[in-house]
């Protein structure tokens, strides 16, 4: 069975620690999900990625704050970074197979309100760590052979060694992000629900530079490539699109913006996280016998520049059509809500024509990647 998407909205992105500092993800994100009630009141479920928040079933906690009813049934994903994405593509395969009409999904994280965790003393791990107690800990463990607060960057910084990818290339696409982001301000502002008086993405920098790039801290000392500038920042926000059957689409006379075509996921060597992406989206493509020119748009995720600088240095031709409204070097990186904040500006960017994809990176070596049909 065919699986459709009628739509999408999504928050601001916002810097963590900023303007919903004090706003729980169920929250802002209920914000969303009753936006997208007032046109589809009937759902068969929620699902909603979600990378570093208090644990429980969080899509099940906005579901009911939205004003939903009891009997819609949810479901929190943790694919770390690609979770929003794998919540469409769960909601894709229920769809295909005829389980649900009608399903909501995306994610929502708070980097703000990321919890502090403490191991249970019995856990080896509880007296390798003190962030502010004994056993406390905020970033999760993503490979067996690495125990590191910093391991999303090091893994950058280890990609970017093996491939000799130099800080100028990748701070030249951070430039590139934040111009296009800059230009397509207006063209997402349909796409924006307001939360406390707050629809301005807030990490867009119009009159960067690179200069200003070059001043840019490196959090891993000196002699390394992966600066602030090049990294995507902390981020909080939300994100969902309605996917909807054949059938239910049919019945209510609706016309849908996309048609999902395929999912595919993969995993990759989770010292080097970022290669997700890349190796996600030639699967994806490979198996549908498409490639990267017959695409009209492409949306990968920007969590590190360097996964930029190994698209372009594939593919050159397709840059235009890369990331065109800008990606997360410039938006930010609300980890479970990405997949969907893609998926929204992919649609932007096909405007009613031509085949588009997403892909992202997950911490610990995963990808998600979606192809789909305007």
């Amino acid at each position: 069975m065919t699986a459709y998407v009628l739509g999408g909205l999504r928050t601001a992105i916002v810097t963590a620690g900023t303007k919903f500092k004090k706003i729980r993800p169920e929250i802002f994100g209920a914000e969303v999900l009753r936006a997208l009630r007032e046109k589809f009141s009937t759902v068969d479920e929620i699902i909603c990625g979600n990378a570093v928040g208090t644990g429980g079933n969080l899509a099940r906690l906005m579901t009911l704050t939205a004003g939903f009813d009891e009997a819609t049934a949810a479901l929190t994903v943790d694919r770390q970074c690609a979770s929003g994405a794998a919540a469409i593509s769960i909601g894709y395969a229920k769809i295909s197979c005829g389980l649900a009409d009608v399903i909501i999904a995306g994610g929502a994280e708070s980097s703000s309100l990321q919890p502090l965790r403490v191991y249970n003393p019995n856990d080896e791990r509880f007296n390798l760590t003190a962030v502010e107690v004994q056993g406390g800990y905020r970033t999760a463990q993503f490979s067996p052979d690495e125990f590191d607060a910093l391991a999303m960057l090091k893994g950058a910084e280890r990609v970017a060694d093996a491939e000799k990818i130099s800080r100028d290339e990748m701070d030249a696409w951070a430039l590139r992000s934040h111009q296009r982001a800059a230009a397509a301000v207006e063209n997402l502002r349909e796409y924006i629900v307001d939360v406390a008086g707050v629809r301005e993405d807030t990490g867009i920098k119009k009159n960067i530079s690179r200069r200003l790039l070059e001043r840019a801290p490196l959090p891993l000392g000196v002699g390394t490539k992966i600066s602030a500038g090049n990294a995507c920042r902390i981020n909080d926000g939300a994100a969902f699109v309605v996917l909807a059957s054949e059938k239910f689409v049919r019945e209510n006379s609706l016309t849908p913006v996309a048609k999902i075509l395929d999912m595919a996921t993969c995993g990759v060597n989770p010292l080097e996280s970022p290669r997700g992406a890349q190796v996600v989206a030639d699967k994806l493509l490979t198996r549908n016998g498409l490639t990267y020119e017959e695409l009209s748009a492409i949306e990968f995720n920007e969590a590190f520049a360097i996964i930029d600088v190994l698209f372009e240095r594939s593919h050159p031709a397709c840059v235009d059509k890369f990331n065109p409204l800008g990606g997360a070097l410039a938006y930010g990186h609300p980890y479970g809500a990405s997949g969907a904040i893609l998926m929204i500006h992919l649609l932007e960017s096909l405007k009613s024509h031509g085949l588009g994809l997403l892909s992202i990176a997950g911490a610990g070596g995963t990808g998600e990647a979606i192809l789909i049909q305007a």
